[in-house]
């Protein structure tokens, strides 16, 4: 069973993210964009973010560029939520 799915201290996300590019780039079979969104999801979407950035990969297109943002502002929103319904 699965206990840790962030991937925040772990480097799976780059891994996948430039694995994705590495694909993109030999024209090969590419993780599908449904999977690296939900790994952003999952945690990981600040180091997917800065990757991506970085290796400028995915960076024309709008789901990612806005929709990763976004799913970080709503992983901190929730954190909010959590940490005030725990400790106010």
């Amino acid at each position: 069973m699965v206990t840790d799915l962030s991937c925040t201290d772990k480097p799976c996300i780059n891994i996948v993210t430039i694995s994705d590019k590495v694909k993109a780039i030999k024209r090969k079979w590419r993780i599908p964009e449904s999977t690296l969104l939900l790994l952003s999801a999952l945690g990981g979407s600040v180091s997917m973010y800065i990757t991506m950035l970085i290796i400028r990969h995915k960076t024309k297109h709008p789901k990612f560029m806005i929709g990763i943002p976004v799913i970080f502002a709503l992983q901190c929103i929730l954190v909010f939520l959590i940490w005030r319904y725990i400790y106010v």
